[in-house]
């Protein structure tokens, strides 16, 4: 036999059969409060918090990536009697629990702006949430932005709950090989390491979420992180009581086959909601966070029919009630879309239980057509754009963009008018700002710029700062990144088995005085990871200037089947191992929290360069500014309403190009004519301090105008006067009077399915003549048949504006006609309208459906002349 298999099986045998306990380290009575203060993610944006931890250990504390219960784990027992008699740290303990008891017990915004919705419940759903570098599941932007929402609406003491997936290996681990090949690794994440805790039922059992599917029951384990003030639940797969493969939905996040994905969003969906009703938690508002939680909808609608026994309409109404969606991806390809036979194959029971045909099913996740029964698709971000009360885009540009992309869904509708918004992202400030802005922030602006971020007035204080501070304190940062920069090439370096002639260049890499550009974001292809080297020969002029050095660090992951992606990584690898350029370029493996802390905190230039408009916000540009990191990017995303010509610089034009070579050839010479005539002689124009105050103004102008706008707090606010508290509102009212309202409207709605083939615009008429005087006002008026329906269903408006050369009304504006008369069986609107535009102009006619004074934009219900 084997000798290996043997002590193999042999090992599976003493574990199937060993006792199992968990240690906990033994801190004395002093140091107890740690626990307490390690269990809520606060401190992760608390810096006396952070300092705490790291004083227990410094070398310890780099070791465990920032973990206090690590640290726990590995601290010697010596150090920490050590600790328990040191006045000093027993001080700082106290202090920081006491902040973590103030924070938690304090009067907030939401306690007073907003004192007659308190009983109200908001829940977040997201595939991904990055909180802290030491609980690795998440990806991305998705992720930071989910993370710093959460951190916000507790500061802000939104009564929200988060909901996520807790994944095992989370995203893969990024190891450049010697020649830049991006390899990936997934390591497993001990749970027991991370703030989390087992929720329980009331009698100490632990609480399993049960998941029927047509294929086999899923049952998921829940775990809870708290942060700051907000609850943050997690669904896990990986219990015995699973098989094999069920127990994998949770392995990876984004990873696996299309069956796979569809498993880990319905956990994600359809667990979400029943740990809701397990915890007992009946949400006045949904936010779903990017389509991948959407079959929560379905869920949701299930759950009304069998609670209520609602029909299937009402309880649509119900759910389009009190659900939100933001939404993310700027193209198509990049929205979650399944198969309908794979869709099917999970959800094709749920039919008979809310009592429609699996054609109307897949409706809900298709653009319309006359042909239901041959449809191939579902997609999510379609089904969430149909049953949801308020949807966004994360940018205004964004917003616009998303309007062309669904605008299948309302074919007859203007684009302007399809009902997606938008609420620009923004950054959890105290999460990003570095420790040397934090301080000089509390001096001069004072702790308002931490509680109010959006306030406006405080960050006007940034020009109370003395220029030589600010600059000392970026310098700072700076060096802090070089040097971080060559701790981690070194280490690079090391793995690949570099030689030490390697390894004491990884010690000389880069110039703490350089100016130094960032670039790290995703390595997508529309990115352009590269744009920067396209004119080799120009930017090795750039980069070698002994008199006005420049360097440029850069990190990013592609995915791993994004084999383009990987390419841009592998040349600027290469690229960095130029004689020329040895010392200026470095490529950082493994870009995430830790690593992004490091570069917006400490560069000069952040660098930004997709193709418009297919970013569709960003937010590393915003962490930067806070930072004093002064933005260089392309007019997308979040920049379009950032920028102001004082507060940064910008690639190229709001022009469209067909072709991506010539597009390529103009932004990447834009980039050098920039860096070459006003970034680098900028910097580089110092005083007989050595001070370059023309750049200190451009930080300081940039702290100024993106810091009170671009943050968590004044998004959150958006989110809770737009979309929460208003759809609160309405959800309330359509639960009343055992679901008065919902039953109503459901009837109403299928009235108006029923009868709107027979409306009809019979005629208009007018008193103009051809041509018009400027501000005349004007009479209109339209004869329609309305069959079966009455005024109070619809709306008859006026849509006019200019006529452009393609014989169509541009800058359109709708005006509500009123009824004067009925002619027979015909009804008669009119309106009067005041001419403003000079100009060719015109008018025609259209009808909506109208409930209880509120214009309906359904998909396919709109007549047009």
């Amino acid at each position: 036999m084997d000798l290996d298999l043997f002590n193999e099986k042999q090992e599976a045998y003493f574990a199937n059969n060993a006792k199992t306990f968990i240690a906990i380290p033994d801190l004395p009575e002093s140091l107890q409060p740690l626990i307490d203060i390690a269990n809520n993610m606060w401190w992760c944006w608390n810096s006396d918090a952070v300092e705490l931890f790291r004083r227990m250990d410094r070398d310890l504390w780099e070791e465990t990536y920032h973990s206090p219960k690590i640290v726990f784990e590995k601290i010697s027992q010596e150090k920490l009697i050590e600790l328990s008699q040191d006045d000093s740290f027993i001080s700082q303990i106290e202090r920081v629990k006491n902040s973590l008891d103030r924070y938690m017990n304090m009067r907030t915004w939401y306690d007073q702006e907003c004192t007659d919705y308190s009983n109200f419940k908001f829940v977040y759903f997201s595939t991904e949430y990055a909180i802290h570098e030491s609980l690795p599941i998440y990806s991305g932007g998705l992720g930071i932005l989910s993370g710093d929402h959460l951190k916000s609406a507790s500061d802000m003491g939104l009564p929200l709950v988060g909901v996520g997936l807790l994944y095992k290996y989370g995203y893969f681990k990024q190891l450049l090989s010697s020649d830049g090949l991006q390899q990936e690794e997934h390591i497993e994440n001990n749970f027991l390491h991370m703030p989390l805790q087992v929720v329980k039922n009331e009698d100490g059992s632990e609480l399993i979420i049960e998941i029927d599917t047509n294929v086999e029951k899923i049952y998921a384990k829940v775990w809870k992180i708290q942060v700051g003030r907000i609850p943050l639940y997690l669904l896990d797969t990986y219990l015995d009581k699973n098989s094999d493969y069920m127990k994998n939905i949770t392995g990876q996040l984004y990873g696996g086959d299309r069956d796979m994905r569809i498993r880990q969003e319905i956990v994600l969906g359809v667990g979400g909601m029943k740990l809701l009703r397990a915890l007992n938690i009946e949400p006045d508002v949904i936010h779903i966070n990017e389509g991948h939680s959407a079959f929560l909808l379905l869920e949701k609608i299930r759950q009304y029919i069998k609670d209520f026994n609602l029909s299937f309409e009402a309880a649509f109404q119900m759910v389009k009630s009190t659900s939100v969606f933001t939404t993310h991806t700027p193209v198509p390809a990049g929205n979650e879309v399944f198969s309908a036979d794979l869709f099917l194959k999970y959800f094709d029971k749920l039919c008979k239980e809310i009592g429609i045909t699996k054609e109307q099913l897949l409706q809900l996740g298709a653009f319309p057509t006359k042909d239901y029964k041959n449809l191939k698709d579902f997609s999510m971000t379609i089904l969430a754009l149909k049953t949801v009360n308020k949807a966004n885009g994360v940018s205004r540009l964004h917003s616009t963009v998303c309007r062309d992309m669904w605008q299948g869904i309302w074919a007859s509708l203007p684009r302007k008018e399809i009902p997606i918004t938008y609420i620009t992202n923004g950054i959890h400030t105290n999460t990003w700002i570095s420790y040397e802005f934090s301080g000089l922030f509390n001096r001069y602006l004072g702790d308002a710029w931490r509680d109010e971020p959006a306030n406006h007035a405080v960050w006007d204080r940034v020009w109370h700062i003395p220029d030589a501070e600010l600059w000392r304190s970026h310098e700072r940062r700076r060096e802090r990144l070089v040097s971080f920069a060559r701790s981690r090439l070194c280490h690079q370096l090391e793995r690949n088995g570099a030689s030490q002639k390697m390894l004491s260049y990884a010690d000389e890499v880069l110039d703490p005085d350089a100016l130094t550009i960032g670039f790290a974001r995703r390595f997508a292809t529309y990115k352009r990871g590269n744009l920067i080297f396209k004119d080799l020969q120009r930017i090795k002029k750039i980069l070698t200037n002994k008199y006005f050095p420049v360097q440029i660090i850069i990190a990013g992951k592609a995915h791993p089947q994004d084999t383009a992606g990987k390419a841009i990584i592998q040349n600027i690898v290469e690229l960095s191992k130029d004689p020329e350029l040895v010392h200026k370029i470095v490529f950082l493996e493994e870009y995430d929290v830790n690593v992004a802390h490091y570069l917006v905190q400490g560069t000069d230039i952040w660098l930004n360069n997709p193709l418009r408009p297919e970013e569709a916000s960003g937010t590393s540009g915003m962490k930067a500014a806070v930072n004093g990191v002064i933005n260089f990017s392309v007019l997308d995303g979040w920049w379009c309403e950032g920028y102001n010509k004082n507060n940064g610089w910008t690639i190229g034009s709001i022009n469209y190009y067909t072709d991506r070579a010539y597009q390529d050839e103009v932004e990447s010479n834009d980039i050098y004519e920039v860096l070459e005539k006003e970034i680098i002689p900028l910097f580089f124009t110092r005083g007989q301090d050595g001070i370059p105050r023309g750049w200190i103004q451009k930080m300081k102008f940039s702290m100024q105008t993106l810091g009170s706008v671009f943050n968590t707090n004044r998004m959150i606010e958006e989110y809770t006067r737009k979309f929460y508290i208003p759809t609160s509102i309405q959800h309330n009212k359509m639960m009343q009077n055992n679901f008065e309202l919902a039953n109503k409207k459901a009837q109403w709605l299928k009235n108006i399915y029923t009868s709107w083939d027979n409306v009809k615009i019979i005629s208009y008429s007018d008193n103009m003549s051809n041509e018009v005087k400027i501000s005349k006002e004007v009479t209109i008026n339209a004869k329609v048949y309305l069959g079966e329906l009455s005024p109070d269903d619809i709306s008859v408006q006026v849509y006019s504006g200019y006529i452009d050369t393609n014989k169509a009304i541009n800058s359109a504006v709708a005006n509500e006609m009123y009824l004067v008369s009925k002619d027979g069986d015909n009804y008669i609107f009119e309106a009067k309208i005041i001419i403003d535009k000079v100009g060719k102009n015109g008018y025609t006619i259209r009808i909506l459906p109208n409930y209880n004074g509120e214009i309906q934009y359904i998909p396919e219900l709109i007549k047009w002349v």
